[in-house]
Protein backbone atom coordinates (compact mmCIF):
# COMPACT_ATOMS: atom_id res chain seq x y z
CA UNK A 1 0.00 0.00 0.00
CA UNK A 2 1.22 3.26 -1.08
CA UNK A 3 2.72 5.99 1.63
CA UNK A 4 0.26 8.48 0.49
CA UNK A 5 -2.57 6.04 1.14
CA UNK A 6 -1.16 5.26 4.38
CA UNK A 7 -1.23 9.18 5.56
CA UNK A 8 -4.31 9.91 3.99
CA UNK A 9 -5.59 7.45 6.44
CA UNK A 10 -3.84 8.74 9.34
CA UNK A 11 -5.08 12.60 8.25
CA UNK A 12 -9.04 10.99 8.24
CA UNK A 13 -8.25 9.39 11.79
CA UNK A 14 -7.30 12.79 12.79
CA UNK A 15 -10.87 14.46 11.06
CA UNK A 16 -8.83 16.97 8.99
CA UNK A 17 -10.71 15.57 5.61
CA UNK A 18 -10.50 18.06 3.43
CA UNK A 19 -6.47 17.18 3.83
CA UNK A 20 -7.19 13.53 3.54
CA UNK A 21 -9.37 13.93 0.62
CA UNK A 22 -6.11 15.43 -1.31
CA UNK A 23 -3.96 12.76 -0.08
CA UNK A 24 -6.13 9.97 -1.65
CA UNK A 25 -6.63 11.81 -4.73
CA UNK A 26 -2.73 11.73 -4.98
CA UNK A 27 -2.16 8.33 -4.48
CA UNK A 28 -3.00 6.82 -8.31
CA UNK A 29 -5.28 3.49 -6.71
CA UNK A 30 -7.71 2.68 -8.90
CA UNK A 31 -11.49 2.22 -6.28
CA UNK A 32 -12.22 -0.27 -8.49
CA UNK A 33 -9.19 -2.70 -7.93
CA UNK A 34 -8.92 -1.59 -4.26
CA UNK A 35 -11.59 -1.70 -1.97
CA UNK A 36 -10.13 -0.77 1.16
CA UNK A 37 -9.18 2.64 -0.74
CA UNK A 38 -12.78 2.84 -1.94
CA UNK A 39 -14.28 2.37 1.82
CA UNK A 40 -11.85 5.25 2.75
CA UNK A 41 -12.50 7.79 -0.14
CA UNK A 42 -16.93 7.00 0.36
CA UNK A 43 -16.25 8.00 4.45
CA UNK A 44 -13.78 11.19 3.74
CA UNK A 45 -16.08 12.16 0.89
CA UNK A 46 -19.56 11.95 3.41
CA UNK A 47 -17.57 14.09 5.85
CA UNK A 48 -16.86 16.84 3.69
CA UNK A 49 -20.82 16.01 2.66
CA UNK A 50 -20.10 15.63 -1.08
CA UNK A 51 -22.56 12.62 -0.92
CA UNK A 52 -23.43 11.95 -4.25
CA UNK A 53 -19.34 11.49 -4.74
CA UNK A 54 -19.87 9.24 -1.46
CA UNK A 55 -22.36 7.44 -3.07
CA UNK A 56 -20.56 6.04 -5.67
CA UNK A 57 -17.86 4.46 -3.60
CA UNK A 58 -19.81 2.99 -0.58
CA UNK A 59 -22.44 1.26 -3.10
CA UNK A 60 -19.40 -0.52 -4.28
CA UNK A 61 -18.37 -1.58 -0.91
CA UNK A 62 -21.82 -2.72 -0.34
CA UNK A 63 -22.46 -4.95 -3.74
CA UNK A 64 -18.80 -6.43 -3.92
CA UNK A 65 -16.88 -5.93 -0.06
CA UNK A 66 -16.68 -9.63 2.07
CA UNK A 67 -16.50 -7.84 5.37
CA UNK A 68 -19.36 -7.86 7.36
CA UNK A 69 -17.96 -4.95 9.31
CA UNK A 70 -17.49 -2.95 6.19
CA UNK A 71 -20.60 -3.80 4.76
CA UNK A 72 -22.62 -2.83 8.07
CA UNK A 73 -21.34 0.46 8.56
CA UNK A 74 -21.17 1.22 4.58
CA UNK A 75 -25.28 0.61 4.33
CA UNK A 76 -25.83 2.56 7.38
CA UNK A 77 -23.95 5.69 5.90
CA UNK A 78 -25.62 5.15 2.85
CA UNK A 79 -29.07 5.48 4.64
CA UNK A 80 -27.68 8.34 6.25
CA UNK A 81 -27.24 10.06 3.08
CA UNK A 82 -30.17 9.32 1.80
CA UNK A 83 -32.24 10.37 4.62
CA UNK A 84 -29.99 13.57 4.62
CA UNK A 85 -31.15 13.97 0.58
CA UNK A 86 -34.61 13.39 1.14
CA UNK A 87 -34.32 9.85 -0.19
CA UNK A 88 -36.45 8.32 2.21
CA UNK A 89 -37.40 5.43 0.96
CA UNK A 90 -33.72 4.57 -0.24
CA UNK A 91 -32.70 5.17 3.53
CA UNK A 92 -35.35 2.73 3.95
CA UNK A 93 -34.20 0.07 2.06
CA UNK A 94 -30.56 0.12 3.68
CA UNK A 95 -31.82 0.07 7.10
CA UNK A 96 -34.19 -3.08 5.98
CA UNK A 97 -30.72 -4.37 4.80
CA UNK A 98 -28.56 -3.85 7.23
CA UNK A 99 -31.61 -5.83 9.88
CA UNK A 100 -31.33 -8.64 7.60
CA UNK A 101 -27.72 -9.10 6.94
CA UNK A 102 -27.75 -10.16 11.06
CA UNK A 103 -27.21 -6.56 12.61
CA UNK A 104 -29.87 -6.05 15.59
CA UNK A 105 -27.79 -2.98 16.95
CA UNK A 106 -30.15 0.70 19.01
CA UNK A 107 -28.61 2.68 15.96
CA UNK A 108 -29.81 0.81 13.32
CA UNK A 109 -33.71 0.42 14.87
CA UNK A 110 -33.86 4.03 15.76
CA UNK A 111 -32.84 4.88 12.31
CA UNK A 112 -35.07 3.00 10.39
CA UNK A 113 -37.85 4.19 12.97
CA UNK A 114 -36.82 7.87 12.48
CA UNK A 115 -37.06 6.74 8.25
CA UNK A 116 -40.14 5.25 8.60
CA UNK A 117 -42.37 8.32 10.19
CA UNK A 118 -41.03 10.51 7.59
CA UNK A 119 -42.37 8.11 5.14
CA UNK A 120 -45.79 8.58 7.49
CA UNK A 121 -45.55 5.09 8.64
CA UNK A 122 -46.09 5.85 12.26
CA UNK A 123 -47.16 2.74 13.80
CA UNK A 124 -43.57 0.63 11.71
CA UNK A 125 -42.01 3.90 12.91
CA UNK A 126 -43.36 3.84 16.89
CA UNK A 127 -42.39 -0.25 16.42
CA UNK A 128 -38.98 0.22 15.59
CA UNK A 129 -38.05 2.65 17.97
CA UNK A 130 -39.73 0.47 21.44
CA UNK A 131 -37.25 -2.17 19.49
CA UNK A 132 -34.26 -0.01 19.99
CA UNK A 133 -35.39 1.11 23.31
CA UNK A 134 -35.49 -2.82 24.40
CA UNK A 135 -32.25 -2.67 23.32
CA UNK A 136 -30.73 0.25 25.22
CA UNK A 137 -33.83 2.04 27.15
CA UNK A 138 -31.49 5.21 27.64
CA UNK A 139 -30.20 5.81 23.80
CA UNK A 140 -31.13 9.13 23.81
CA UNK A 141 -31.60 9.12 20.06
CA UNK A 142 -34.75 7.22 20.39
CA UNK A 143 -36.18 8.54 23.27
CA UNK A 144 -35.92 12.02 21.48
CA UNK A 145 -37.74 10.79 18.24
CA UNK A 146 -40.56 8.50 20.14
CA UNK A 147 -41.06 11.22 22.41
CA UNK A 148 -41.68 13.96 19.47
CA UNK A 149 -43.93 11.54 17.75
CA UNK A 150 -46.23 10.44 20.67
CA UNK A 151 -46.33 14.68 21.02
CA UNK A 152 -47.05 15.51 17.41
CA UNK A 153 -49.30 12.65 16.50
CA UNK A 154 -51.06 13.52 20.23
CA UNK A 155 -50.67 9.93 20.72
CA UNK A 156 -49.38 10.39 24.69
CA UNK A 157 -48.66 13.77 25.28
CA UNK A 158 -47.55 12.64 28.78
CA UNK A 159 -45.56 9.65 27.80
CA UNK A 160 -43.52 12.15 25.42
CA UNK A 161 -42.85 14.42 27.36
CA UNK A 162 -41.36 11.83 29.74
CA UNK A 163 -38.98 10.79 26.75
CA UNK A 164 -38.35 14.02 25.94
CA UNK A 165 -36.86 15.35 29.56
CA UNK A 166 -35.01 11.81 29.37
CA UNK A 167 -33.05 12.54 26.03
CA UNK A 168 -32.39 16.39 27.51
CA UNK A 169 -30.83 15.09 30.61
CA UNK A 170 -28.72 12.54 28.73
CA UNK A 171 -27.66 14.96 26.28
CA UNK A 172 -27.97 18.38 27.71
CA UNK A 173 -27.15 20.91 24.78
CA UNK A 174 -28.87 19.16 21.74
CA UNK A 175 -30.99 21.36 19.87
CA UNK A 176 -33.07 18.30 18.23
CA UNK A 177 -33.83 17.06 21.66
CA UNK A 178 -34.52 20.25 23.29
CA UNK A 179 -36.69 21.32 20.22
CA UNK A 180 -38.73 17.97 21.00
CA UNK A 181 -38.93 18.96 24.88
CA UNK A 182 -40.25 22.27 23.69
CA UNK A 183 -42.58 20.63 21.36
CA UNK A 184 -44.27 18.42 23.77
CA UNK A 185 -44.70 21.24 26.53
CA UNK A 186 -46.34 23.03 24.18
CA UNK A 187 -48.80 19.80 23.00
CA UNK A 188 -49.33 19.10 27.20
CA UNK A 189 -50.64 23.24 27.46
CA UNK A 190 -47.23 24.84 28.71
CA UNK A 191 -46.08 27.20 26.15
CA UNK A 192 -44.18 29.57 27.83
CA UNK A 193 -42.10 26.23 29.50
CA UNK A 194 -42.33 25.09 25.69
CA UNK A 195 -40.53 28.58 24.89
CA UNK A 196 -37.96 28.35 27.11
CA UNK A 197 -36.78 25.56 25.21
CA UNK A 198 -37.31 26.79 21.78
CA UNK A 199 -35.50 29.77 22.30
CA UNK A 200 -32.29 27.87 23.97
CA UNK A 201 -32.74 25.01 20.24
CA UNK A 202 -32.79 27.64 17.94
CA UNK A 203 -29.81 30.04 19.70
CA UNK A 204 -27.33 26.35 19.28
CA UNK A 205 -29.37 26.21 15.65
CA UNK A 206 -29.58 29.39 14.44
CA UNK A 207 -30.81 28.69 11.05
CA UNK A 208 -33.25 25.36 11.39
CA UNK A 209 -36.47 25.87 9.86
CA UNK A 210 -38.38 23.58 11.60
CA UNK A 211 -37.22 24.79 15.31
CA UNK A 212 -38.27 27.95 13.76
CA UNK A 213 -41.88 27.09 13.09
CA UNK A 214 -42.48 25.48 16.29
CA UNK A 215 -41.35 28.55 17.87
CA UNK A 216 -43.18 31.20 15.67
CA UNK A 217 -45.99 28.99 16.57
CA UNK A 218 -45.72 28.59 20.17
CA UNK A 219 -45.11 32.66 20.28
CA UNK A 220 -48.25 33.40 18.41
CA UNK A 221 -50.08 31.30 21.19
CA UNK A 222 -49.26 33.60 23.87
Amino acid sequence: MSYTFERGKRLYEAKRYDLALKEFRGTGIDASENLEFAYFMGLTLTQLEHYDDALMYLEQIVSTHRSFVHVYQCRMILGYIYAKTRRFRLAEFEFLKTIEGGVRSRQVYASLGHICYLLRKVDESIKNLRHSLSLDAEYPNALNSLGFIYAEEEIDKEKALHLCKKAVNISPNNPSYLDSLGWAHFKIGRPFEAQGYLRKALELLPKNKEISRHLKIVTSSL
